[in-house]
């Protein structure tokens, strides 16, 4: 045996059918009793595929690209199988004259039918039959299956004959998918070839459109069900957008329909130009390159581009950090951009195909009265606007910007023959046309249409002219912004920023979104803040603040496109301030005056006011799922309201009155069973900040709870409740009020293992607190595990009654930190402000997030002899940002300079991640050598994009 096994380990003969067929047969004379040639048989088949799968993975990794991977993956699994299923026809199940019923072949189907095989991708086999199975075939079907599965291959099989092929494919599109890369393995050919035969004839034939449809609605699907955007930041490399499946798309339907095997052979039939073809090639290994070093990483199937693998798959494949771009941001630019050619490709294409498939009048006259129907200037074919010829752009630059202007206004889809004319003419875009005033006022058209401005933006990004007529927004076009708290590429963000808005203006979001859909209507300026939205972040990436660079771009840029000089100057403002408002509604205590003051002192007039309202939310929003919520609407609400009541002169306080009796006023009906002078009294145990601070339902819950808790004389209650939409968990928490509170309830949720994202303390008129805590689990879902809740309030309970010290228990298991997370780094922060506010310090501390944090934090305030009045605990992805308002043991100010720098030397310790600190940086291996070449050219085209 161990003879063998050195043939089998040896790189060379490995790939070799011979090698592996002689072994077999050797062991075979070994061992004559069947119970003992399995094993044997099972210990060589796993040797020899051990063996090439590391053969392979090592050429790769020397630099051999992702296509060269997958296909000598596939061909050792060839070799295996097929010298697998011929032992045990011949030798194992041996049939001296076999009828024809006993004969059968073996197809690969599936992306293994195409000759490609991800390292831990599936293997789909079909086991063909003439008609009907016979005895022996089904024990040598079961026997290869049952090796191949002992080997540890995940395997998906059918056994059918060609009548049941034929049958499946007419009605299944994924059976007649499957059996069109289908490849013949081993076997009885004539067989096979009789399946291709009557594939062609019965299944394929006259079924072109039909299987387009099919195709076309099965990738829409897959789209909606990852989000419909390839500029997510994590995308999928296989099924996403802009991923491998959609090329596979393309590859299907032009077999389908042109009988082709390979997409180069599409150029000479006129479907696809040479360059198109190129890029179809270039997409494909780049895309197989990167899911292969994806399978490798994580050792199992895995096509999800996650943030803790880009940091690693970059440093393999050599991109190093350029220009205020770090190497991972310029890994996942080069991504972005080929799934952008590879939505380009496919786009082009099954359109051109789905066109093909219609045909054309029968009359003569017919078809010249269809293509003389034009609408200002452009032929109209099929409610798509189209050209005379490929060189009408090159003719008409200014027609570059005008095509999309047209189809907007008339609300047209544009053929996919103008497209590829407006790719091939892409170079006509220069500093003429973009000073142009005729081009320049059809853009600002665009842009400020009530006509959905986004469908516009959005096609002339796909078609590169977006990028080309404003090279500013060319920069950030598929750049990634490196965190866990935005979802897109900061061009896709802002397009669906600017959708955001239409739909705000347009009252479709009335429901979501009340406030700035009654405030949009007021505005004056709103060529200026749709201008303002398309720019406020074209800054970004350039290594420094993107709000002040931005205000500079816009200033060269508004004027070229017709702003006046006050619609500039507002554009400027808005870039330049788009973060105050949610700053300062999210970071800062709304009920201290001060706050308000100064930020109407920075907004200056009402008109601001409300479109830089109406910017951030659609700014938030357009972050991604889950972004916007009910607490920050409300947040803003507050500071919009009551700097719109400082601008017209009304008192605060008078204000703040009439809005508390409001909110008691809608309590009043949600407690029936309430006698008045139990209201009344529960009225007053309320500062202002707490009625503003909750919705009525929830004031009724706090006043049920808190009842209970007096009436059952309970020293301490902690109450739960899931919001499921939202996937956070809800605990409040009703004790008396004591100094370190806080920082021992934020200890007790780290050592229970919850996240704290949000915290709102309060302590009522007679000594009370009433704290509600916002927590998720450690994936970022809602706290709901019974048992898990239930620790959590005896964790509470046991913490302040001093039987229990998070400090430690939270050091006999230091805090893991997500995968995700690890790849980030978050440098400390403490920023000590006491300009902020009259009567408090206002300390603010970034960091990054990890559980424990906020005690730590806290803690350390709790030491300095701080009291912390107010907490704004804010978590963007892996970034914490959190803001305490605090005094001194006097109830003053922190004033003095050697206390402030002691609090900032305390904080910046606690701060301190122990995890990252340890974390060493890995080892940057050899360059990918073999995209060396292929990403020089990438890099070229991206950075003319800049």
């Amino acid at each position: 045996m161990s003879a063998l096994v050195e043939k089998i380990r040896d790189r060379e003969s490995i790939l070799s059918p011979e090698v592996l067929a002689a072994a077999m047969a050797e062991l075979h004379a070994r061992h004559r009793d069947g119970d003992a040639l399995r094993p044997a048989l099972l210990a060589l088949l796993r040797q020899a595929l051990a063996d090439g799968r590391a053969e392979v993975r090592r050429r790769f990794e020397l630099g051999g690209s992702g296509e060269d991977c997958i296909h000598q993956n596939a061909w050792v699994m060839d070799q295996v199988i097929t010298r697998l299923t011929e032992f045990t026809a011949t030798t194992v199940f041996p049939a001296p004259n076999p009828t024809r019923g006993e004969h059968f072949a073996v197809a690969a189907i599936g992306g293994y039918g195409r000759g490609e095989l991800a390292p831990f991708s599936d293997v789909d086999l079909l086991f063909l039959l003439p008609y009907k199975r016979t005895p022996r075939v089904e024990q040598v079907v079961e026997y290869v299956l049952y090796l191949l599965w002992d080997l540890g291959l995940k395997v998906g099989h059918a056994v059918r004959s060609v009548d049941e092929c034929i049958r499946q494919a007419l009605t299944d599109t994924t059976v007649r998918t499957s059996l069109l890369e289908s490849r013949c393995l081993c076997g009885a050919p004539e067989l096979y070839a009789e399946l291709r035969r009557r594939f062609a004839k019965e299944v394929v034939a006259g079924s072109g459109a039909q299987f387009i449809e099919a195709k076309l609605a099965e990738r829409d699907e897959r789209h909606r069900k990852l989000g419909d955007s390839r500029y997510v930041l994590e995308p999928n490399v296989k099924e996403g957008k802009g991923g491998l499946r959609d090329l596979q798309t393309l590859y299907w339907i032009a077999k389908y329909v042109h009988q082709v095997e390979d997409v180069a052979e599409l150029v000479p039939r006129g479907v696809l130009l040479k360059e198109e073809a190129t890029r179809f090639a270039k997409a494909a290994e780049f895309l197989w390159t990167v899911r292969c070093h994806l399978h490798y990483l994580a050792g199992r199937t895995e096509d999800r581009l996650t943030f803790d693998v880009q940091s690693e798959i970059s440093r393999r494949l050599d991109y190093r950090d350029h220009a205020g771009a770090s190497g991972v941001e310029r890994f996942m630019k080069h991504y972005f951009l080929v799934a952008k050619d590879v939505g380009d490709l496919t786009r082009i294409f099954c359109a051109n195909l789905e066109a093909d498939q219609q045909r054309p009048p029968r009359f003569s006259f017919l078809r010249f009265a269809r293509l003389r129907k034009e609408i200002e200037g452009f032929a109209l074919e099929g409610e798509r606007l189209n050209v005379a010829s490929e060189r009408h752009f090159l003719d008409h630059p200014a027609d570059l910007i005008r095509l999309f202007h047209v189809a907007q206004h008339h609300d047209l889809d544009i053929h996919p023959n103008a497209l590829r004319a407006v790719t091939r003419a892409l170079g006509a875009i220069g500093p003429r046309l973009r000073e142009d005033p005729e081009a320049n006022r059809l853009f600002l058209e665009i842009l400020t249409s009530r006509r959905d401005p986004e469908l516009a933006l959005r096609r002339m990004n796909e078609a590169g002219v977006l990028g080309r007529f404003v090279p500013d927004f060319g920069r950030v076009v598929a750049q990634m912004q490196y965190d866990m708290y935005h979802v897109y590429t900061v061009d896709e963000h802002t397009l669906f920023a600017i959708g955001i808005l239409h739909r705000i203006e347009t009252g479709q979001l009335a429901d979501q979104l009340p406030l700035a859909c009654e405030v949009v209507s007021k505005l004056v300026s709103r060529r200026a803040l749709y201008c303002a939205m398309l720019l406020h972040d074209i800054a970004k990436g350039r290594g420094g603040d993107h709000s002040v660079l931005g205000a500079k771009i816009a200033q060269r840029l508004c004027p070229r496109l017709g702003l006046t000089a006050e619609e500039t100057e507002t554009v400027c403002w808005l870039v330049r301030w788009h973060l105050a408002m949610s700053d300062t509604a999210l970071k800062r205590d709304l009920e201290d005056e001060k706050t308000v003051r100064d930020f109407v002192e920075l907004v200056q007039s009402p008109e601001r006011l409300r479109l830089l309202l109406v910017l951030t939310t659609a700014d938030i929003r357009a972050v991604g799922p889950g972004r916007w919520n009910g607490w920050k609407a409300t947040l803003l609400a507050e500071l919009y309201h009551r700097a719109e009541d400082l601008m017209q002169g009304v008192l605060q306080a008078d204000r703040r009155e009439r809005r508390v009796a409001a909110a008691q006023n809608a309590l009043r009906p949600l407690l029936p069973d309430w006698r008045e002078e139990e209201i009344e009294a529960h009225f007053s145990r309320g500062y202002p900040a707490y009625w503003l601070g909750f919705d009525a339902e929830t004031h009724a819950y706090h006043a049920r709870l808190i009842r209970a808790a007096e009436r059952g004389r309970s020293p301490l209650t902690v109450d739960t409740r899931i919001d499921r939409k939202r996937g956070v968990t809800e605990v409040t928490i009703y004790t008396d009020d004591h100094p370190g509170l806080f920082s021992r309830l934020a200890g007790a949720f780290a050592v229970s293992g919850a996240t704290i994202v949000d915290a709102k303390i309060f302590t009522t008129t007679d000594g009370m607190a009433l704290d509600v805590f916002t927590v998720q689990n450690a994936t970022g879902g809602p706290f709901d595990s019974g048992d898990k809740l239930a620790k959590l309030s005896v964790m509470v309970e046991r913490t302040l009654s001093g039987q229990l010290r998070p400090l430690l228990e939270l050091a006999k298991k230091p805090p893991v930190l997500g995968t995700r997370s690890r790849a980030f780094r978050v440098p400390p922060r403490v920023l000590i402000d006491n300009k902020a506010s009259s009567t408090h310090t206002v300390i603010e501390i970034n960091a990054k997030d990890r559980p424990g944090l906020l005690y730590d934090v806290t803690r350390a305030l709790t030491s300095l002899s701080l009291q912390i009045s107010t907490a704004k605990i804010s978590t963007y992805g892996e970034k914490a940002i959190d803001v305490f308002y605090v005094k001194d043991v006097f109830g003053l100010k922190v004033m003095h300079d050697n206390k402030l720098a002691q609090i900032r030397d305390k904080l910046l310790a606690a701060l301190q991640d122990a995890a990252d600190a340890q974390a060493a940086e890995p080892p940057r291996p050899a360059a990918h050598a073999g995209l060396r070449r292929r990403r020089a050219s990438a890099r070229r085209r991206g950075e003319a994009a800049e």
